[in-house]
């Protein structure tokens, strides 16, 4: 009975102990909230009983109210083809964005012993310029509100891992967007208690160097942080898309503390990723650590190929197919920023019904339940990072940052979204000025060897629209695909000179509507104003810069050259309400959706 007994409690002492290796759990209730700096406001002792009690993910800014006044811009908006400056209304929304915002919370870590744990936080994304505080102290700064980062808190942790204070002073500057950013702990935030021995944040690399329909190879590299001399092993378990063990293997000979461990299988009968079929796998890897196991580590990815082929364009799985994506901002209209996975889905749904099978996150990193969603529902996805580099579009845009953080910012990226299988191409700019100089051609490939450096995988693309400068200054030609922002009419040329004989639609069509509002007489029109702020609903009118839907798909229909197109844009966004965004309030929302608010 005795036997029984202590056999019992061992049993259970191991299961906990199993349970505690790895802890994550989302910080979302328990926030205290305030617009404005404070000081003091990152200390333990500060008291926040009057700051605004929120829920994360929140967005400060969307509960408006709407007003002319603020982010008044009187610029020159050179994309549009403009030559003078003119003040923009709407153009970020109508809505306080900008300003200084705090928001506190305190959380515990269970268990926590210095020198045998590690502790992390992980924003999925905060807008803009963080500074995190944890107990008084400053841990981290990162100024991209659109990337996630994290931050190893292991230090800065209460010796009983109780009461521990987070802080966090967030900032938006006024012209630091073409668009509605949001504001505030926009994205999720993640608390990871681990081993001091562990795989760290974004820690596996899963790749299939080699697909057939009767058996496809997977790669699975896996780092480890924390170990000195320790002995390690490395354990990977793959499941199938219906939860079944298929494969199981252990390293016991791992490398020294930073290098990668690498395990290969063969899955026979691989069930493919396609837009048709999202099979997703998923791959448990367990850390052992002088015979104890002490991390457990789950990926999901998905098993198919991806190929651009000269003349021929784009391939899955060895098969040709046409992209046929849109554009979307990441905000959700009425509901702003903050990220909201019912909504995100619905608005999959409504495109998927439509035809589309792929998404350009324009023009910034993506919240992570968007790419979660794209890989279960069968979205290819173009993940892209950036607006500007180190040339100016907004007076407080990213290139104050571009030259420190942008290697940063893409490693990120590339490490948070490399094993998922809806990803196919990494676009590393968007209508950027530095195309149109000298050595802008160096910039793009000082980014795309990164993605190249982090993910030999996938092509790298860029969103061009100077396509005079970029056809003959190199920028174009030293891209893994040519992308093309408009310009459909430069398709065929630029197709004769460049050396990749293929043009992807990198952006398309920004035809303007209004749903149910319609004008005669019927003709295509450019830059069509009307005293009721409105367009007609007949898809004939557009910008100047810009043109109707059809000879775009022309194009992608004659051509086999053409790998496909991102329409701009799948839906409408808070921002840009062209062509009423000079100085004709109330517009303060884009009319170029193919679905409205």
């Amino acid at each position: 009975m005795r036997k029984g007994i202590v056999l019992m409690a061992i049993l259970c002492c191991s299961a906990l102990a199993v349970c505690a290796q790895r802890s994550e759990q989302t910080l979302e209730k328990g926030w205290k909230f305030t617009k404005g700096d404070v000081a003091g406001a990152e200390t333990t002792a500060f008291s926040d009983t009057k700051w605004q009690s929120v829920t994360i993910p929140h967005d400060w800014a969307i509960q408006g109210p709407f007003s002319r006044e603020y982010d008044l811009q009187n610029v020159v908006i050179k994309q549009n083809n403009e030559k003078v400056a003119s003040v923009k209304t709407g153009r970020t929304g109508g809505l306080p964005y900008v300003g200084i915002g705090w928001y506190r919370t305190k959380f515990n870590v269970d268990g926590f012993s210095a020198g045998t744990k590690n502790v992390t936080l992980v924003f999925d994304g905060a807008m803009s310029e963080a500074n995190i505080y944890v107990n008084g102290q400053k841990v981290a700064f990162w100024p991209y509100g659109y990337n996630s980062f994290s931050c190893d808190v292991t230090s800065f942790v209460n010796k009983d891992g109780k009461n521990n204070v987070l802080a966090v002073r967030l900032e938006n500057k006024d012209q630091s967007s073409r668009w509605y950013s949001g504001a505030g702990l926009y994205r999720n935030v993640h608390l990871i208690t681990t081993d001091k021995v562990h795989i760290p944040v974004w820690g596996t690399y899963i790749t299939t160097p080699h697909v057939e329909a009767d058996y496809a190879s997977v790669r699975v590299r896996t780092e480890v942080a924390g170990n000195k001399d320790n002995k390690l092993i490395v354990e990977t378990h793959i499941y199938n898309p219906q939860g079944k063990e298929v494969l199981i293997k252990k390293t016991t000979e791992c490398g020294p503390d930073g290098q990668p461990n690498e395990q290969n299988f063969i899955i026979d009968n691989p069930q493919l990723w396609s837009p048709e079929t999202p099979s997703l796998y998923t791959a448990k890897t367990i850390l052992f650590a002088d015979g104890e196991q002490v991390d457990t580590y789950s990926t999901t990815f998905g098993i198919r190929s991806i190929e651009i082929v000269a003349e021929k364009g784009f391939y899955l799985n060895g098969k040709r197919r046409q992209i046929q994506g849109v554009c979307n901002h990441h905000d959700l209209g009425p509901l702003g920023a903050a990220v909201n996975v019912a909504a995100l889905r619905h608005q999959l749904q409504l495109l998927k019904d439509m035809g589309c099978n792929a998404i350009r996150t324009s023009h910034n990193m993506p919240a992570p339940e968007l790419v979660q969603l794209c890989n279960e529902m069968g979205f290819m996805m173009m993940i892209e990072p950036f607006d500007e580099w180190d040339i100016a579009k907004c007076k407080n845009g990213y290139h104050r940052y571009f030259n420190e953080w942008a290697e940063k910012d893409v490693v990120n990226m590339v490490r948070h979204y490399r094993n998922d299988p809806s990803v196919i191409m990494w676009s590393i700019g968007n209508e950027v000025p530095t195309q149109g100089s000298g050595q802008g051609y160096k910039v793009a490939q000082f980014l795309q060897n990164i993605c190249h450096r982090e993910d030999p995988t996938r092509p790298v693309t860029c969103g061009m629209d100077q396509i005079s400068a970029v056809l003959s200054n190199g920028f174009a030609a030293q891209l893994d695909v040519p992308g093309f922002n408009y310009r459909v009419n430069r398709y065929e040329e630029a197709y004769q000179k460049l050396p990749q004989s293929v043009v992807l639609g990198s952006e398309t069509c920004s035809t303007v509507s209004s749903r149910g509002v319609y004008k005669f007489p019927v003709e295509l029109k450019a830059d069509a104003i009307y005293p009721d702020h409105q367009c007609s609903s007949y898809d004939m009118e557009y910008c100047n810069w810009s043109n109707v839907p059809d000879i775009d798909f022309a194009m992608q229909q004659d051509n086999q050259w053409t790998l496909g197109q991102f329409v701009w844009t799948g839906f409408d966004y808070l921002g840009e309400p062209s062509p009423y965004d000079t100085d004709a309030w109330p517009n303060h929302s884009s009319m170029f959706g193919i679905i409205d608010l």
